[in-house]
């Protein structure tokens, strides 16, 4: 179990998403899911804002990791495992 605060910047039709979320629940992190494209248009934009500040490209997944302290942008099991110390 994860004491980091972890927020999954996602899209619901993304596969990479798909596959980070997976590997997230299997090894028991606790994280908080933001799936962009089924916000409305403002709240959207508000956290696209917020995608950009860790990751400028605005792509999908973005991992924020205690409010910036690490991110992972896209599916990277091997950092998300050397993160979250998962063997």
């Amino acid at each position: 179990m994860s004491e980091k605060k972890t927020v999954l910047f996602a899209l619901s039709t993304c596969p990479s998403c798909k596959k980070t979320k997976e590997l997230l629940a299997k090894h028991n992190i606790e994280f908080i899911l933001v799936e962009l494209d089924t916000l409305d248009i403002e709240s959207r934009d508000k956290l696209l804002l917020e995608v950009k500040k860790y990751n400028p490209r605005e792509s999908f997944p973005t991992i924020v990791i205690d409010g910036g302290r690490a991110v992972i942008v896209g599916y990277n099991d091997t950092a998300i495992k050397k993160e979250f110390n998962i063997k």
